[in-house]
């Protein structure tokens, strides 16, 4: 075996790989010449990734629903937090990129590091084992996986208020528009959310209908002591 990637591997992701080939493989983009590429192991690290985190969001939220667990495995797997934990390993710096991509700065592009991130999980599942990529896969993400929030917060303030209302048998709140202010392309729009069954009301503005109709539900919610 030759010093790299192995001595990378073993310092930054505390694992000992048995091929070396794999991660060679794992930390060479496409556009770097005659050599074989990252995107097969990309595809197999992609599938092994949303397993691992969906397994352990299903064990720690044993009451949220698919659609929590869904939205909590985005917070945790889209390519955003992918590549700030493959920036925060310095995997940016070992990548092998081709000159062009060299020079427009690609190894801290956020496509770049989440692919390659999943690439090294595909090798170290090919190369250890189910077991062996979960451990390393729940170390890294530990800190982001902890600070998630409840999940029931993740749906939006309209979802939110209808789920509240549907449950306790109470008609679905209205929304209307009360008036629209300003040019066409900088337009605010001010929008009325009133829930009859309970006799509120309240006011919200935004840069969208849409916007102001959420404004309006999180404050309806606000009023609600017992609504999530």
């Amino acid at each position: 075996m030759t010093n790299w990637p192995v001595r990378w591997v073993r310092e930054r992701l505390g694992y000992e790989p048995r091929d070396s080939s794999l991660f060679v493989a794992a930390f060479t983009h496409r556009s770097a010449p005659g050599r074989n590429n990252n995107e097969r192991l990309e595809f197999l690290g992609d599938a092994v990734l949303n397993l691992v985190v969906a397994r352990h969001l299903f064990m720690t939220f044993p009451a949220a629903t698919e659609g929590d667990l869904s939205r909590l495995r985005a917070r945790v797997v889209s390519a955003e937090p992918l590549a700030e934990i493959a920036a925060s390993i310095g995997l940016g710096d070992e990548l092998q990129l081709g000159s062009g991509e060299l020079k427009t700065g690609g190894f801290r592009r956020q496509s770049i590091l989440a692919d390659a991130l999943e690439a090294v999980c595909g090798a170290l599942f090919l190369d250890g084992g189910l077991e062996a990529a979960e451990k390393v896969i729940l170390r890294l993400f530990e800190a982001r996986i902890a600070a998630l929030p409840a999940p029931e917060t993740l749906k939006d303030a309209k979802t939110r208020l209808q789920e509240y209302l549907q449950s306790r048998g109470y008609s679905l709140p209205r929304y209307t528009v009360d008036r629209i202010e300003g040019e066409a392309h900088a337009q605010t729009f001010h929008i009325v959310c009133e829930v009859t069954d309970l006799k509120r009301c309240s006011e919200g503005s935004g840069s969208s209908r849409r916007r102001a109709e959420q404004e309006a539900a999180a404050k309806i919610l606000q009023e609600l002591p017992d609504a999530i």
